[in-house]
Order: C-alpha cells, then structure tokens, then sequence
C-alpha cells in the first residue's frame, strides 16, 4: 500500500488542522491505520491509530485533543488536530498495518513523505 499525507501547515497554538491519508494501490479498509509524528531531532513516535473496525486510541499527549477517523468509502483517514500546542509541531506521517493492537512503527506499512505542521506560540 502507498500512502499520501497531506494537510498540514503553519497554525497558532490554539488552532486546529485537519489531516488527510490518501492510499493508492490497495483499499484501506483491509488495514488498521496509523498516525505518526517526527519533531526536529526526535525518534518518530505514535499519535493515534484507528482499527479495521474504526475503534481508536491515542497517545497520551493528545488524547482529547485529536481525533482520527476513517472512510473507506473514499480510501483515505483523517487526524482532526484540535487545540494544537507548540509541541505538536512536527512531520506527521501515516501508515498501515495489519498487526493487531500495535503502536510500534517496525509493524506499520506504506509510509510517504508525510506533511509537515508548525504551530507557533
């Protein structure tokens, strides 16, 4: 599966974005989907994840804050990003796995260039 995401760009702390994961090649809903972020200088980490049957769980640090969802209608995921901070800034990747209940990057799939978030204080 390819991966494509996209929406990101330059907000103020408080705001929010919307990012989209568009797949070519193989239809999502055969996958369980995640979000993954990389900051300047840091290891990439997990953001949130949304099974097969769109059941969803966050990392802790943005737990309330973003939400991910799914529409295998139209191939693509989303990461609703709410009440952005600072800290969120970073290279926002998505990826597919088939791996159950897996947060770790090493069992995720098909990962693009990702789309880059900046939020300024």
């Amino acid at each position: 599966v390819q991966l494509q995401a996209s929406g990101g760009g330059l907000v103020q702390a408080g705001g929010s974005l919307r990012l989209s994961c568009a797949a070519s090649g193989r239809t999502l809903s055969s996958y369980h989907m995640g979000w993954f972020r990389q900051g300047p200088g840091k290891e990439r980490d997990f953001v949130a994840r949304i099974t097969r049957g769109s059941s969803a769980s966050y990392a802790n640090s943005v737990k309330d804050r973003f939400t991910i969802s799914r529409d295998n209608t139209n191939n693509t995921v989303y990461l609703q990003m709410n009440s952005l901070k600072p800290e969120d800034t970073a290279l926002y990747y998505c990826a597919a796995t088939r791996v159950d209940y897996s947060r770790n990057i090493r069992d995720f799939t098909g990962w693009g260039q990702g789309t880059q978030v900046t939020v300024s204080s």
